[in-house]
């Protein structure tokens, strides 16, 4: 004779319980008390950039070494401006400044957007015959940055015993790397890379 087996009391308890508490895993309730719109603790830096906007420098001089051209270009998550150098570059000096002075006159050198970033080269714009390497047909608009995400401006803030500075006009004040390549031949590039944002 066979004898029906009682209902297991836990089960109905343990389904009452689990339905007083909802149906929701703990973890998901636990996710739920997270405040709505707030950033995980460690967010992915922008494009994996931690470059920062203090300045960077090297107090070295470029020897034999004149400034031969200027230039710009458009990257996915920078600008980059590059300025050519015939013979070796050593000597950089790149900072956020409330304002850039011309070399040699102090004269302001106001540029559009919402920083200036001063560049200043340790090479002159002529070359040891006192011929001029560079001659920028606006000192103003040294290159055009017309549509660059964060270059508004850059121009020529003149060259003085041996140094050259370029005032350069950024959207805010945002990230930047200075680095120097080597090549072609004789010459190097001081590159100078300003994050889009943050």
């Amino acid at each position: 004779m066979s004898v029906a087996r009682p209902a297991d009391k836990r089960e109905g308890e343990g389904h009452e319980a689990h339905r007083r508490l909802g149906s929701r895993p703990a973890a998901r309730r636990r996710a739920d008390r997270t405040p709505a719109g707030a950033a995980p603790a460690h967010a992915a830096p922008y494009c994996g950039i931690f470059w920062g906007s203090l300045a960077k420098t090297d107090p070295g001089y470029g020897y034999q070494a004149s400034l031969l051209d200027a230039r710009a270009g458009q990257h996915a998550c920078y600008d980059r401006l590059v300025l050519d150098v015939r013979g070796e570059i050593d000597g950089y000096d790149v900072r956020y400044v409330p304002m850039v002075y011309a070399d040699g006159s102090g004269f302001a050198v106001p540029v559009a957007g919402g920083a200036d970033l001063q560049v200043v080269v340790r090479v002159p714009i002529v070359d040891d015959a006192g011929h001029v390497t560079f001659r920028p047909a606006s000192t103003s608009r040294v290159v055009d940055v017309g549509g660059f995400r964060t270059f508004d401006q850059v121009a020529l803030a003149g060259s003085f015993e041996g140094q050259t500075t370029i005032a350069l006009g950024v959207r805010a004040r945002l990230p930047f790397r200075v680095f120097v390549l080597d090549g072609p031949g004789d010459h190097t590039r001081l590159v100078i890379d300003v994050a889009h944002r943050w």
